[in-house]
Formats: C-alpha cells, structure tokens, sequence
C-alpha cells in the first residue's frame, strides 16, 4: 500500500492511535450489531419524529457498549478534542438519503460527550448533494460545518491498495480525526446493496471505476485504503426509510418505513445483517434475490477474506442484538 503523504500531524496522531486500537480488537470472536426500531418513529402521513430519534439512537448505543447512559456510551466513541466527522450519504437527495434528523440527534449527543460544534463535520462528496438531501452548506469555523469534497478537495496523491487506486477527501485525511459512518439501508442496481462499506465510495474522486463485477474486489479495497480504515470508529446505518430495489436513486415505490437505525463497529458484519433485511423484504415482495439478478453483493465476502480482515460476514460469529 502506499503511505498517504497528506496527513497534518495531529491527524497521524490519532490515525496511529486509531491503528492501535484496530490491532488491539482484531479479529474478534464475535461482531455485534444492534437493530434498534420503532414503529412510530415515522407514522402515516407525518414527518420523522425527533424525540423519538433521539431515544431510539440513545438506546442502541447504550445496548452496544453496555452503557448507563447514552453519554458514556458515546465516550467509547469519541475522545474530547478531537474533530469528528460524520460522512453521510446524500446521493439520492431527500427521501434516500442520511436524515437530518438523525445527524442533529448525533450532533447533540456528541456535544455533550464533550466534542464542541467547531468540532464537528458533516460531509459527503458534493455540497449539491448535502443540499438536496435537506442539510445546509455551511463552513464557518466557529459552527457544526456541512461540506463536500468539492469545497475541501481531495489528496493530490494516489493512496492504493491492490485493485484500488484513488486520491481521498481532504475532510477525512486533513481534517478529522474520527469519523463516524451514516449510510442508509438500500438497494443498489449494480453492486447489489449500498451501506456501511460502498458509503466510502464518497470519500474518493473516481467511484466511477470501481462498479465492475458487482464491485467485488473494489469497494473491499476502497475500504483498505489507510485513512478509511483507521479514522472509522463506528457506523450507524440509517434505516428509517429503507429501499430494497431501484437504488441508489430514490425510488418511492420500493421504499418502506423500517422504522429503525443498525449500529456496529464491523462495517462487514452490518452490511452482511443489512444485505439479509433487504433480501428478506425482496422474497416479501415476490421479488428474485440478487444473486439470481448478477448483483449479489460478494465483495462482503472479499471485505471478511484473510487478505482484507475488514470484518465478520458468518451469521454464526454476528451477535445480533434487537431493540
């Protein structure tokens, strides 16, 4: 792999530390996820329900680190002084998109786990793209900042690992410390699904590359990449609204109100839990699962193999935990 030459000094200090916590957690014996859902966290004809966000984050992040209060969980999270990044999914515009409800809920929390607003980062790839799923573009230094790439701009030097060849955002490389992952569960026409593994895809300038055989080897490399896979701390997958075909454009007639939020540190073992509720929706539906479609979404796999270690795909080393 070659070193990525554009990381500020405090930023390699926390992506070595980072570094060490991954090699300290290595290879565990087993992957948690929690499923959090509530059925009336979006009714029928009514808006999402932001209280009811709120205290349905609270409780998943307090069921997966065993916590008292959602504020010491997210301590497990995040360290005071650092800048946070949450790398929302914005492509498909309102309806598939990371909420804005849910990304003010984490804001606030992570405010009171004693990260202050200047410190945080909501981004994506495009500033067109924040915009049109409901967020506002906004770089003052002094205030939460909402950017994409295009403000930031990315590395001027490859970073590769084997089929993946790309130069990354600054906002991850330069200016966060920690990010935490916002993608949302949906369907993708090409690559079978889109959650915690192929949302990087926003983090680099060439995406377009990487769709070839369903994106298998491509997103597991993407994500192999050095600053992807060391500032990345947790996932939190947005799954109020899910889609299980048509994706990644927003496809009202194949969307359904899960109601719910999947949180996990194994971005492996979340898409494999994700990949699972999308197929189950689609044998509801009537509808032919992805392998027989030629997208099944094998790069799970690849991400799980001995050369990637990324994370746990067998359903038998996943403790799931529903809430």
């Amino acid at each position: 792999m070659k070193a990525h030459g554009g990381i500020s000094r405090r930023g390699l200090l926390a992506t070595c530390l980072g570094g060490a916590l991954s090699a300290a957690t290595a290879a565990p014996e087993k992957s948690r996820v929690v499923i959090a859902q509530d059925p009336q966290l979006h009714p029928p004809a009514a808006s999402v329900d932001s209280a009811r966000v709120q205290k349905l984050l609270d409780g998943a992040l307090q069921s997966f680190y065993d916590s008292d209060s959602p504020i010491a969980a997210w301590k497990n999270v995040v360290r005071s002084g650092e800048v946070v990044g949450l790398k929302v999914n914005c492509l498909a515009g309102r309806g598939a998109s990371t909420s804005p409800v849910l990304v003010e809920a984490i804001c606030e929390r992570l405010q009171e786990a004693g990260i202050p607003r200047k410190n945080i980062v909501v981004w994506d790839r495009l500033n067109d793209d924040l915009e049109s799923a409901g967020f506002r573009v906004d770089t003052n230094p002094n205030r939460i900042r909402y950017l994409g790439t295009d403000t930031s701009g990315y590395e001027p030097e490859l970073s590769i690992y084997d089929s993946a060849g790309s130069r990354i955002s600054q906002t991850l490389t330069r200016v966060c410390d920690a990010v935490i992952n916002l993608p949302v569960l949906k369907d993708h026409g090409i690559t079978g699904v889109t959650l915690a593994l192929k949302n990087f895809f926003g983090a680099v300038h060439n995406p377009n590359k990487y769709h070839s055989n369903a994106g298998d080897p491509y997103i597991a490399d993407v994500n192999m990449l050095s600053p992807i896979r060391q500032k990345v701390r947790l996932t939190i997958c947005d799954a109020i609204t899910a889609q299980y075909e048509g994706g990644p454009s927003y496809m009202p007639q194949w969307s359904w109100r899960y109601n719910g939020i999947i949180v996990a540190r194994d971005p492996v073992a979340l898409d494999y839990t994700g990949w699972q509720i999308i197929e189950r929706k689609r044998a509801e539906k009537g509808m032919k699962t992805l392998r027989e479609l030629k997208r099944e979404p094998k790069y799970i796999a690849t991400a799980a193999d001995p050369q990637h270690r990324l994370g746990i795909n067998d359903p038998n080393r996943i403790e799931l935990i529903e809430v």
